[in-house]
């Protein structure tokens, strides 16, 4: 390996706290220089200035600035920023294309967590114990659970998939376990492809209709926006159950909210529109709705796998080698 490229870490303070292991410090030090030791929020932090003449790899992470025009400016030798989080869309600009800088993401590593959560919600919704834990709670004493819920259990069930993304695949091959029947929709699916996932394609309607479950991942894009609109929800079968763990923007909130408060769906949410629900919303307290602070992303101990992999895009770049998780501008209008 020639000289150690000089990196430095730019995103929220307080973040290495639960992110940066004395194991990651250690092989980040054997790849680059590390220019600083602690992570500088944005270019104007009197610790970053020394140095923006010099750095040529940025690790960034949750809080990072936005690299702009403006700020690639400042880093005029600038190769690569490797993204130890999911989304690159809340800093990177074509700015970044045009001037050939390299970006990676760590989107594959926080979709594991993702996919676990999401899988444990489905086979919870099944068994209904969202629903069986609050009952239990009031009546302190024993039901007849599959008269109480006639339809309890995940056995033949069946389970719609919207998106095959890198989540939506994951859930499905996770899914495969299970003696549930799996369908998808993903306009860039083709039928055969979907077929070799383990699932059934079918349009959006007709999953909406045919599942006990849809679980929503989806990019959150223009064209994506209330996709499970007020229409759309009226096709869901009574009692059926709606899972976001992707963004709260693909459905209309205010006709899911209706359909929960009727009682007539069920549902299990851990991302809202908008993000914060308001302290009077009724989600918070109804019977059929399971609400989760936004937690299936990763949390704690899981942001270290996106470390992990940060730090290996970074060690394929010093070597020169291909990488693996590159975000490329033909690739943006469809990633989220």
């Amino acid at each position: 390996m020639s000289e150690k490229p000089p990196v430095l870490l730019v995103y929220a303070e307080g973040l290495n706290r639960q992110l940066v292991t004395d194991a990651h410090r250690a092989r980040l030090a054997g790849l680059c220089r590390v220019l600083e030791p602690e992570p500088v929020p944005n270019f104007d932090d009197p610790r970053a200035l020394p140095h923006l003449d010099t750095v040529e790899i940025l690790l960034t992470g949750w809080g990072c600035p936005p690299l702009d025009e403006a700020a690639l400016d400042r880093v005029p030798n600038l190769r690569g920023a490797f993204h130890a989080a999911g989304t690159v869309k809340n800093h990177v600009k074509p700015a970044c294309f045009d001037r050939g800088v390299r970006i990676t993401s760590a989107a594959y590593a926080n979709a594991i967590p993702v996919a676990e959560f999401t899988v444990a919600a489905i086979v919870m919704a099944n068994k209904k114990g969202f629903r069986a834990q609050r009952l239990y709670r009031e009546v302190k004493g024993f039901r007849l659970w599959s008269k109480e819920y006639p339809e309890i259990g995940n056995h033949g069930k069946t389970v719609g998939i919207v998106g095959a993304s890198r989540i939506g695949r994951m859930v499905i091959d996770r899914l495969q376990a299970f003696d549930v029947d799996l369908l998808v929709y993903d306009p860039y699916l083709d039928a055969a492809e979907a077929r070799g996932l383990g699932a059934e394609p079918c349009e959006l309607d007709d999953l909406l209709g045919r599942s006990d479950v849809v679980s929503l991942h989806a990019p959150s894009l223009p064209a994506t926006r209330h996709m499970i609109d007020r229409r759309r929800l009226g096709l869901m079968n009574d009692g059926a159950v709606l899972v976001n763990t992707a963004r709260g923007a693909l459905v209309d909130h205010e006709a899911l909210t209706d359909e929960l408060v009727s009682g007539r769906i069920e549902a299990v949410i851990d991302t809202t529109e908008p993000e914060l629900l308001p302290a009077d919303s009724p989600l918070y307290d109804l019977d059929n709705v399971f609400l989760t602070p936004h937690i299936a992303g990763s949390q704690g101990t899981e942001t270290r796998r996106m470390l992990d992999l940060a730090l290996d895009e970074i060690e394929r770049f010093v070597r020169g080698e291909p990488l693996q998780h590159e975000v490329r501008r033909e690739d943006w209008d469809r990633v989220a």
